[in-house]
């Protein structure tokens, strides 16, 4: 047998080329029919020992059972790897029963209904009435239950590697039963994570477009204001929140929420528009007779308040939707005692955009105040990434979400790793 070198750079070149191969292997249109995957592999017995280079599944296994270390060690000496295939995207077709559950028996929730599904095998309660209505879309509930079922263990799992060719031995392979079943709740965990955020970027891959187009905003906004003072204020407020509920609009669309009850949320909106397009127009009046913090404060509220009121009427919809699974008895005993705003706003809060739209939102009065004290008001460029913080910040959170959230879990994953032998 050819003897290897107890580097801890080579095991990490062989890491490294295998997540290159398999990650940028694939073509995107098979990434996303399939999923697409990375391999995290140790092939040296003293890798045992060096954590920091142990993908944390493996640590929470020597953590919690010791003894497993050495027979993995000795299977390392034998020229064997062992490693873990991680989905880093969920497959369309779980993606799509995901969808196909939520909009026709569900509400358009996911949280009340997955992690049960997924951990408890416990079935979200379809009705009759629900099976017809998907039949009715050519969709198939129970189908879609299934789907998921049978694919939930492919986000992680255990692989050993023959990297001597010497054979695997049946007790290898029950070995690597034992250990699969040591990290089920690991992957468990990490199949509610991944689908919950690849939902989360289809419905809003819209929306994200849209942010992205509010950039156009700027040089617009400095024409009108140099030539028709008030205007360009108008422009750079009303503009970004028109976007801004174009981008609701489609996300809440792709959340499954029907044409009907966007139009009727939307009533309010053109008030609140009219009041806002007012505010912003007025800023220019307010600055000219030195009332600079009110001017800002003003321009910042009038640019977010379009965005505000979107985000409470989401936010009532959920709850509305809440309520109709509570009356359905489609909910746990647990879930209808905790209260319907946490529930809804847990859920509204799976869409990154939210979170970032908040945020941007109630930094805008101060950048409006900054905008006014510094005297730049009156320029276009200004007033365009004034009038566009919240939606800013929006954008930056949707693209940052991903790695935001996956070292959310990460950091979770390894606590449980280094609490588990407590």
């Amino acid at each position: 047998m050819k003897q290897k070198k107890p580097t801890v750079l080579l095991s990490a070149i062989k890491r490294l080329s295998s997540y290159n191969m398999f990650e940028y292997g694939n073509k995107k249109a098979q990434k996303k029919i399939l999923g697409s995957y990375r391999m995290d592999l140790i092939s040296l017995p003293e890798e045992c020992d060096m954590e920091q280079y142990v993908p944390i599944e493996l640590v929470y296994i020597f953590r919690r059972f010791p003894q497993y270390k050495e027979r993995i060690r000795q299977l390392l000496k034998d020229g064997k790897a062992i490693g873990v295939r991680t989905m880093t995207r969920t497959p369309e077709n779980v993606l799509k029963a995901v969808h196909t559950i939520s909009v026709f028996s569900q509400e358009n929730y996911i949280i009340t209904w997955l992690p049960k599904l997924l951990r408890e095998k416990h079935r979200p309660i379809v009705t009759e009435s629900d099976r017809q209505r998907a039949h009715v879309h050519g969709e198939n509930i129970d189908e879609a239950v299934k789907t998921i079922l049978n694919d939930h263990l492919r986000f992680k799992r255990l692989v050993l590697v023959d990297e001597d060719n010497n054979g695997i031995k049946p007790e290898d392979q029950q070995f690597m039963t034992e250990l699969s079943e040591i990290i089920y709740p690991l992957q468990i965990d990490y199949a509610i994570y991944r689908v919950l955020v690849d939902n989360a970027h289809e419905r809003t891959e819209i929306a994200q477009s849209i942010i992205k187009a509010l950039f156009i905003i700027g040089p617009v906004a400095h024409i009108l204001e140099k030539y028709a003072a008030g205007i360009g204020k108008i422009f750079a407020a009303s503009t970004d929140d028109l976007l801004g509920e174009a981008a609701e609009l489609s996300a809440l669309r792709g959340s499954g929420f029907s044409w009907k009850e966007l139009i009727r949320r939307s009533r309010i909106l053109i008030p609140v528009f009219a009041l806002a397009s007012w505010g912003a127009f007025s800023v220019h009046h307010l600055l000219v007779n030195g009332q600079m913090i009110l001017g800002g404060v003003v321009f910042g509220f009038s640019a977010v308040a379009l965005s505000l009121t979107t985000a409470f009427q989401s936010l009532l919809m959920y709850r509305r939707n809440l309520r109709k699974l509570k009356i359905e008895n489609k909910l746990s005993f647990d879930q209808k005692d905790e209260s319907e705003i946490r529930i809804a706003l847990r859920q509204d809060f799976t869409n990154p955009a939210r979170l970032g739209l908040i945020i941007g939102a109630s930094l805008a009065p101060v950048m409006g105040i900054t905008g006014a004290l510094l005297g730049i008001m009156d320029n276009g460029w200004a007033l365009a990434t004034i009038g566009s913080t919240e939606s800013i910040v929006a954008g930056l959170t949707v693209i940052s979400a991903g790695r935001i959230n996956s070292w959310r879990f990460e950091r979770k994953m390894r606590l449980l790793a280094y609490q588990a032998h407590e």
